[in-house]
């Protein structure tokens, strides 16, 4: 796992002091050797973390003849396959890294090398001959990248890299919010569009790659997709898809744990990081929990460690800890991140980079073998949704009269809606009437504009399938990943995702709906695989998924007064009308609604403006 950064334009000269405060900015992602590449067009800048081909992985890396030239974050779980078939045709390597393989492979197919890789990456490819760059992210998002492009006088120029606050030291790069960003954020509780909280500055989407051709009159960056995961189910009988299920998955961690360096694995108490840690092989297994008897699982992933004969390696992270570092966890994740598991992600990381520099993780099964909860929404409405739509919406008129909490309410609402009105994810925090109240301007686009295109694509599919494929191509990449990537990457430490894995989704995708979800359970087909290779208990356990008790801390003075200070800061005045927010703190302090996930996404946004753009409170509460 490693971080790069690039630009065009400038001669190597003027670029050489510009990529080294560049990735000086990302030295975290990779301590363990610094590289760079000054070309008279292009300049590429690389930090690794030696995993494979530890001795020779050195980049940029350069193909035999020096016309191509390579900066790749990630792993190519196929390369050795791959290598013997490109050594078949011809093709000769110096070096046992899975990096050479993409060279190769570009020199071999150019493009359409994307279909051939099984693994998460992103890279760049500058083909110096014909002065093109050709940038590529992995199909599900697993790694990151992004990429702006600013004016160079006539000239277009580019600045990508694996996080955007290697950008902050281009010259040509001014740091803006994006409004648009902040207006979705708060729906979402993620950056869910394409353009960053950073004005100007782009994702690459999962599943896409960028070409660059300098060669061009007037050139811009041309963006396209090369992969679609559709889900397409088939007939096929219980044991089949749960043999199925099992190889693939058993399969795919032997993969992931191809390393010359140690490999650990994350555990907590649910049944996607327990398959995982149980099949891995591995000596370590790394766990967190919080100082609140409900929110630790570190009881149990002891037990399950012992049971397969790893060690397993947990701490306690302390209120207090757990505040304390919650600016860094938002410098780090580039953009402001509501999802509150992030600060456990940073912890299990920061414990597991003490002893590994790779461990493995659950993320992926969720999205893929459906596994949230809500999924079995549509099953319980199947029965209301016979009614006729004009009943449903007058029923609907009469509930949002009721006070909330009257139970049937929430049922009468989201059932008089289709899927594609009522399902934005896998959070909902503020409606677009609730953010409209609370911002200081005007949003540009509803929740169901961004979600549109997507259900689009499967519109002929049932409403599962459907939820499945919104989540997999939004708040997988945009939180899940996300977080997974910058809080390991934060300590230096590889994630893998062994459950988000090419030939994996193979199998999930072809299976039926019933063997998905029902209205008792979630991922049943998939827990059955897992079943056996756990105790009984485990394979149908419910998930904390790095539980935090934020609703508590929020009622508790300290806390509370921390948070207030921010948002009557005259920063949260710039953005929100600041008696509305603070409303929102009092009623959640006094007990009369719970608005702990609303408030703490707008908290996130605050540390994280502070962190790029300013202090905005000095000190802070100790005891």
């Amino acid at each position: 796992m490693c971080g790069f950064c690039g630009f065009t334009g400038f001669a190597p000269e003027a670029a050489e002091p510009i990529i080294t405060a560049m990735m000086d900015k990302i030295a975290h992602r990779g301590p363990d050797s610094a590289g760079t590449y000054l070309g008279e067009h292009v300049t590429l800048g690389f930090r690794r973390l030696a995993i494979v081909g530890v001795d020779n992985g050195t980049q940029p890396m350069y193909n035999e003849d020096g016309s191509l030239v390579l900066v790749f974050n990630g792993e190519i779980y196929n390369h050795q396959e791959l290598r013997t078939s490109l050594a078949e045709k011809g093709h000769v390597f110096r070096f046992d890294a899975d990096s050479e393989v993409l060279l190769h492979l570009y020199e071999e197919h150019g493009a359409s090398m994307l279909s051939f890789l099984r693994g998460m990456f992103a890279f760049a490819i500058y083909d110096i001959s014909a002065d093109k760059l050709f940038i590529a992210r992995d199909p599900f998002g697993i790694k990151p990248l992004y990429y702006t492009s600013v004016s160079d006088g006539d000239k277009e120029c580019v600045i990508f890299g694996s996080e955007i606050k290697a950008f902050m030291n281009h010259p040509h790069f001014t740091a803006e919010v994006n409004l648009e960003a902040l207006a979705q954020y708060m729906t979402f509780q993620y950056s869910v569009l394409n353009e960053t909280f950073f004005k100007g500055v782009y994702k690459l989407p999962p599943s896409h790659h960028l070409t660059f051709d300098m060669n061009s009159e007037g050139a811009k960056p041309v963006v396209q997709r090369y992969n679609h995961h559709l889900f397409t189910p088939a007939e096929m009988d219980w044991e089949t898809a749960v043999d199925n299920i099992d190889a693939a998955v058993r399969e795919s961690i032997a993969k992931h744990m191809i390393s010359d360096v140690e490999v650990g694995s994350f555990l907590s108490s649910g049944v996607d990081s327990s398959y995982v840690a149980a099949n891995f092989g591995g000596a370590k297994t790394f766990t967190v929990g919080f100082d609140y008897e409900k929110y630790n699982e570190i009881d149990y992933a002891k037990d399950l460690s012992g049971r397969i004969g790893a060690e397993n390696i947990s701490k306690v992270i302390s209120t207090e800890e757990y505040w304390d570092h919650l600016p860094k966890v938002q410098y780090h994740m580039d953009e402001p991140l509501a999802d509150p598991a992030a600060v456990a992600l940073y912890f299990v990381s920061r414990e597991a980079a003490k002893h590994v520099k790779v461990a493995l993780s659950g993320e992926g099964a969720d999205e893929l073998f459906g596994g949230y909860n809500i999924y079995k929404e549509p099953l319980s409405l199947k029965y209301y949704a016979i009614l006729p739509l004009s009943l449903r919406e007058w029923l609907a008129s009469l509930a949002r009269k009721l006070p909330d909490g009257i139970k049937g309410k929430s049922f009468i609402l989201r059932g008089s809606k289709p899927v594609e009105e009522r399902f934005i994810g896998g959070a909902y925090i503020f409606t677009p009437k609730e953010r409209d109240k609370l911002l200081k301007f005007q949003a540009m686009q509803e929740p169901v504009d961004i979600t549109r295109p997507y259900y689009e694509q499967v519109k002929h599919e049932d409403d599962i399938t459907k939820m499945q494929f919104l989540d997999t191509h939004l708040w997988l990449a945009g939180d899940i990943l996300l977080k997974a990537d910058k809080m390991s990457m934060a300590h230096s430490l590889e994630v893998r995702v062994p459950l988000l894995d090419k030939e994996v989704f193979k199998v999930a995708s072809r299976l039926p709906v019933k063997f998905r979800v029902n209205r008792k359970n979630t991922k049943l087909a998939f827990r059955q695989a897992a079943a056996r290779h756990l105790p009984e208990e485990t394979a149908d356990r419910r998930k904390l998924g790095f539980p935090v008790p934020i609703r508590i801390w929020l009622k508790e003075d300290k806390y509370y007064d921390y948070v207030k200070q921010y948002f009557e800061s005259e920063t949260a005045a710039k953005y929100f009308h600041t008696s509305e927010i603070t409303a929102l703190l009092d009623n959640h302090r006094t007990g009369k609604s719970d608005n702990s996930r609303k408030i703490w996404t707008i908290f996130m946004f605050l540390l994280w403006h502070e962190q790029y753009f300013g202090l905005l409170v000095e000190g802070y509460p100790r005891q």
